[in-house]
């Protein structure tokens, strides 16, 4: 048998991985027709079919569960044997939002590591305002970001993230009582959309928890607390949207910007492997 097409077998991870041809793509530089047309040679050079396709999803087939850990395995050690040629250790500092780190965050790392095992990435998570005015003062090389009110560069529109009113399964607030929230402080814009939205259709409302980063909010909900006001695929386990069951209005949803300068293509391919593993886990 011949060897394997590398970029064929690298396309079919990150197929794997971001479950979808489109994001594939945009995380390797190339088109969907381009990663269809490898997936395809692959699997005839094989003589197997890696991976089911239905106008709504891609999810592996049974010999492509099989075929996937020695793929990881290949495409790492290629990786791994090209970047120690590099002499210099590229270091990449990214800021993200609170607000949109959640449990998945060890997956995030672990594809960004894959894709350069000797990026040394350096990561700051803070309140979007504050991300920003670091990117703006130049100590970041990226931001990622729900979008700022007043922009000052031009960013791109990622996805849009949906955030909802959170609770654990098995809660219920008091009758008659103002609703419990857990939100990340008066500095947060999705706590004054939240807020205003309780307002308006006139439910009594009461802060209880105050917290940083998706992660703590979701824990003050899985606890009994309050309901989280935050992004519906950060929900820890064991709770629940709880806006229909409660009659609570709807949230609206905000566009999540990336912005860099960087136009390197080692940076770049690292910034295009971020955002398409945050596309992945929003359509989830």
């Amino acid at each position: 048998m011949k060897a394997l097409d590398l970029d064929a077998v690298k396309a079919f991870v990150f197929v794997v991985d971001l479950q979808s041809f489109t994001r594939a793509a945009e995380a390797l530089g190339s088109t969907q027709s381009a990663i269809s047309l490898k997936l395809r040679r692959l699997e005839d050079h094989l003589g197997r079919r890696l991976l089911e396709r239905t106008p709504r999803q891609v999810r592996l087939s049974a010999e492509g569960a099989v075929f996937l850990e020695a793929a990881r395995s290949l495409v790492g050690a290629h990786e791994r044997a090209v970047s120690s040629f590099l002499i210099e250790q590229r270091r990449l500092t990214i800021g993200i939002s609170h607000q949109l780190v959640g449990s998945e965050l060890p997956a995030l790392l672990r594809r960004m590591n894959e894709h350069d095992p000797q990026l040394l990435i350096e990561m700051r998570v803070a309140g979007s305002r504050e991300v920003m005015q670091a990117y703006e003062e130049g100590t970041l090389d990226a931001a990622l970001v729900i979008q700022p009110e007043n922009r000052r560069h031009q960013g791109e529109t990622i996805f849009t993230e949906n955030f909802a009113w959170i609770g654990a399964a098995d809660w219920m607030p008091g009758a008659g009582q103002p609703l419990p929230l857990a939100t990340q402080g008066e500095s947060c814009s999705i706590r004054a959309a939240a807020v205003q939205a309780l307002d308006e259709a006139g439910i009594g409302w009461t802060e209880v928890f105050i917290g940083k980063g998706a992660a703590v909010v979701g824990a003050a909900a899985a606890a009994g607390l309050a309901i989280a006001v935050i992004a519906r695929r950060t929900a820890p386990g064991g709770t629940v949207d709880m806006g229909a069951l409660l009659s609570l209005p709807a949230l609206p949803r905000q566009e999540v910007v990336l912005y860099s300068a960087l136009n390197d293509r080692r940076s770049r391919q690292a910034l295009n492997t971020l955002a398409a593993a945050f596309k992945s886990l929003s359509a989830a």
